[in-house]
């Protein structure tokens, strides 16, 4: 979902657009070809491959009503080659039952927070805005950020921002935070960021950028549940993925690209048992691994798109069923 721009249409700029265009045309030449956008976001990736593939149909996915909204309004010229939804990425599976499909040429998944809701303060995702904690990708869910920071233990609170944020001081911020919250209720960013900053060492805060970013990744991740989706997703779109469909995931930090690089890699293994003499076929990997490892941005793009910089691009094919 990290599309940049703001509005449908001009200055819209995919990450990673023509790498993952290349990647995934093999399997979306055949007539009728199905990709699936589980993250549509602006729809600025499935806008590109729709125009590249007269013949293909989307179905686009999304959390979020608002970026369905706009994704709609940027797609209106394919709409008869369109199916959307408002779900998580990891029911992609009922969702395809839902449209009648059994099997899909090509799945990509743009994963993180998306430019519209960083760039809108309401939302509550950017410490660099005065704004309710909120954080929610789908807003129609009831926990927001408000609700991790001032209901959760000290505990509870510092295995999110160590886990989810990387965060070497999380015990003292999640101290921190609970003296605050004794108080009176944690509510807005400017407040949790300033806390934040004040709990972490002095030296510390003098590099690395934001001292409040990875509190902030931390608690969107657990928010919205990103990693546990993530987890179940990868195996449900491989499932439904035909011989010879194809899979892009892209990541923007460690924690998402660790689970993508097991979840594609177990499936691209031999688990033939050690000893045998043969391979066996039944146990003949799943997958053949398109990318060497993650693929980053050019230097040129992230020059152009300062937010696509932390973006790891891996992909890969089905080479037969289990």
């Amino acid at each position: 979902m990290a599309d940049t721009g703001s509005e449908p249409g001009a200055g819209h700029t995919p990450v990673m657009l023509d790498r993952i265009a290349e990647l995934l045309a093999p399997a979306l030449a055949a007539p009728g070809a199905v990709l699936v956008d589980g993250t549509l976001g602006l729809g600025g990736h499935a806008a590109a491959l729709l125009d590249a593939h007269p013949r293909m149909r989307l179905v686009g996915v999304d959390r979020d009503t608002a970026a369905l909204e706009r994704s709609r309004a940027r797609l209106a010229p394919y709409a008869d080659r369109v199916e959307f939804a408002h779900a998580e990425y990891d029911d992609v599976p009922e969702v395809l039952d839902g449209l009648g499909r059994t099997e899909v040429q090509a799945v990509l998944l743009d994963l993180g927070v998306s430019s519209p809701q960083l760039d809108e303060s309401e939302r509550g995702f950017a410490y660099s805005h005065e704004a309710p904690l909120d954080m929610r990708m789908d807003r129609t869910q009831r926990r927001t950020a408000a609700d991790v920071v001032n209901t959760y233990s000290v505990a509870e609170l510092t295995r999110v921002l160590r886990d989810y944020g990387e965060e070497r001081f999380a015990g003292r911020i999640a101290q921190a935070v609970a003296r605050r919250r004794a108080a009176e209720p944690i509510d807005s960013t400017r407040v949790l960021a300033e806390l934040v900053r004040d709990a972490i060492p002095a030296a510390t805060r003098r590099t690395g950028g934001n001292p409040a970013k990875r509190t902030f990744q931390a608690l969107r991740i657990e928010v919205n549940a990103e990693l546990d989706i993530l987890s179940r997703a990868l195996p449900a779109a491989v499932e439904r993925l035909a011989v010879e469909g194809r899979i892009a995931v892209l990541s923007y930090h460690s924690l998402e690209d660790r689970i993508t690089k097991r979840a594609l890699g177990a499936l691209a293994t031999d688990t033939t048992p050690a000893g045998l003499p043969v391979p066996l076929p039944e146990h003949s990997p799943q997958l053949r691994l398109l990318t060497r490892g993650a693929e980053s941005p050019t230097d040129q793009e992230n020059e152009a798109n300062p937010r696509a910089a932390s973006a790891r691009l891996r992909a890969a094919e089905r080479i037969r069923r289990p």
